[in-house]
């Protein structure tokens, strides 16, 4: 990656030891030669180790609100700002760009790290002690496959093929076209899971916090990335429906207990970046926004014209998402100026006085779920009834469970039967988007994807309205009247690695770094743009 990423490739705790190791003997005068041995130096750490820090590392940076939570949830339109709007209107403070970008690029190079860990024959004996070599090399690398699809789907082209070939002297990166990106991505996944040996574990308990080390798991959560890799290439590539059709033949989830979840800890400092912004660091600037709140409790956007596909309906998982009073819910309008948005705020959920469940020390965040394959399943074939409603069924039961919320077989089924009527790429992609919550960035590509929910609001259209007036959604930069479609590249990068940074700028629209230019499989032409699937 990029020269400054010398002195940020390595899980942050292991990095704080080194460095007060080094101070120590910098202090005793203890020559060069003695550091250099020192056996608490971070390249001696063992793979497990290893694997354990990445995982946090790149989780505690998709759910830290300060950065992805400031771009991803509010892309996605989940939530709104309730005092500053300056993000959820495309104004990013540039250090938060770059951190993001770097955090999740060192997550690659810690998990490909583990990778060689197991590979080269002066470490893989040693390291075969902490899982089978070949499963640990093939967790580590479906981990990292789902790190690069978060990195691709946010900015488009960037580096891939030598982002993690620091220690060979790559200091500067070429950027691989997302296109490429994709096929590399899929030929990674596709080599992963065919390694795998199910009756050995893929690390020892207590060191991987999204499967415990359960190697059938880790194969099965391969083998979905791989169908929702695939369904995002959808209107690009027509091979699409027979990569998932491989993946689900090779072994997918076989229900919601498959799902991928990172399980933070309820004691000590290992807590979710959710509850650390709202009760250790204080923060209370965010609720469920008015456009998710209208979607689940049938409420169509009258101020824009839209319609709304189960008008009327209340969704039962609402009450899991957001605090409900005497059934109603209000949520916050979403992009409002400076001067509106003070008014809009009253009556809207206060989360710091009613936090949700997912604020809980110990939230399970959702990488993947049961659902979101089903609803991948229900596109792949046709927009299949069955899989639809398996979706919606078992999303309704998963968040249930995740929130220790009883919602009755009668009360799901109910609502089943009513949003099943009409079954097609809308519904679908409501559904989808209902149950993808907390995972924005997921959610942001699927908007980005299929033109859906139409009940999102776009630039310069109507927010709410305040005081008797329409209150707009007016970004600082022009999107072309689109949802933002990715991020700007981090200023470091222009000023690091220049060249090869310009040339991925050269490619994008008008030749400039914007928040307009589509991803490779964003094919739309307008705002509500929905193509159909080739």
């Amino acid at each position: 990656m990029i020269a400054t990423m010398k002195a940020r490739i390595h899980d942050n705790r292991w990095y704080a030891l080194a460095l007060a190791v080094c101070l120590f003997f910098l202090t005793a005068c203890e020559n060069l030669e003695q550091m250099n041995q020192n056996p608490n130096n971070p390249s001696s750490v063992p793979s497990h180790m290893l694997m354990n820090g990445a995982e946090k590392w790149v989780l505690d940076a998709v759910t830290d609100v300060y950065v992805s939570g400031r771009t991803y949830i509010l892309y996605s339109q989940y939530w709104a700002q309730r005092f500053y709007t300056e993000e959820s209107r495309y104004q990013f403070r540039q250090e938060q760009v770059n951190g993001l970008f770097d955090n999740l690029y060192r997550g690659i190079y810690n998990l490909e790290k583990v990778v060689r860990l197991n590979t080269e024959p002066a470490s893989a004996a040693a390291n075969a002690a902490y899982g089978a070599n070949c499963n640990q090399i093939a967790a580590a690398t479906i981990l990292k496959v789902w790190v690069m699809s978060l990195i691709t789907d946010t900015w488009g082209d960037v580096p891939y093929t030598d982002a993690a070939k620091l220690d060979e002297g790559q200091y500067y990166t070429r950027y691989d076209t997302q296109k490429d990106i994709y096929a590399g991505m899929l030929a990674e996944l596709k080599e992963a899971v065919a390694m795998i040996d199910e009756s050995r574990p893929a690390f020892v308990s207590g060191s991987d916090m999204i499967y415990d080390g359960d190697a059938t798991k880790w194969k099965r959560f391969g083998n979905s990335l791989r169908c929702r890799l695939a369904v995002h290439l959808s209107k690009v590539d027509p091979a699409w429906k027979d990569y998932i059709r491989e993946a689900v033949a090779d072994g997918v989830f076989q229900s919601i207990d498959d799902a991928a979840l990172f399980h933070y800890a309820a004691s000590g400092t290992d807590y979710c970046k959710f509850y650390d912004i709202f009760f250790v660091r204080g923060r209370n600037d965010f609720t469920i926004s008015r456009q998710l709140a209208d979607l689940m409790t049938g409420t169509p956007d009258t101020l824009n014209g839209k319609t709304h596909p189960w008008e009327g309906i209340t969704d039962p998982r609402l009450r899991i998402y957001a605090h409900v009073k005497d059934g109603v819910c209000k949520g916050m309008a979403y992009g409002l100026s400076s001067d509106d948005v003070m008014a809009a705020v009253t009556g809207t959920p206060d989360w710091s006085v009613n936090p949700p469940f997912f604020l809980a020390k110990d939230f399970a965040f959702p990488i993947m779920t049961y659902a979101e394959l089903q609803f991948i399943l229900c596109e792949a074939n046709d927009y299949s009834v069955e899989e639809y409603r398996k979706g919606v069924q078992s999303s309704i039961r998963f968040w249930a469970i995740q929130s220790m919320t009883d919602i009755t077989t009668e009360e799901a089924l109910a609502y089943i039967d009513t949003v099943s009527e009409r079954v097609d790429a809308e519904t679908l992609a409501v559904q989808k988007y209902i149950d993808l919550y907390l995972n924005g960035a997921e959610a942001w590509t699927e908007l980005r994807r299929t033109g859906y929910p139409e009940q999102l609001v776009r630039p310069s259209e109507v927010s709410t309205e305040v005081e008797g007036r329409q209150a707009l959604f007016v970004p600082f930069y022009d999107t072309k009247g689109f949802i933002a479609r990715r991020l700007l590249y981090p200023s470091s990068e222009s000023t690091l690695n220049n060249t090869y940074w310009q040339e991925a700028v050269d490619r994008l629209q008008d030749g400039t770094n914007n928040f307009y230019s589509p991803m490779y499989w964003d094919v739309r032409t307008s705002a509500y743009d929905h193509p159909a699937n080739r």
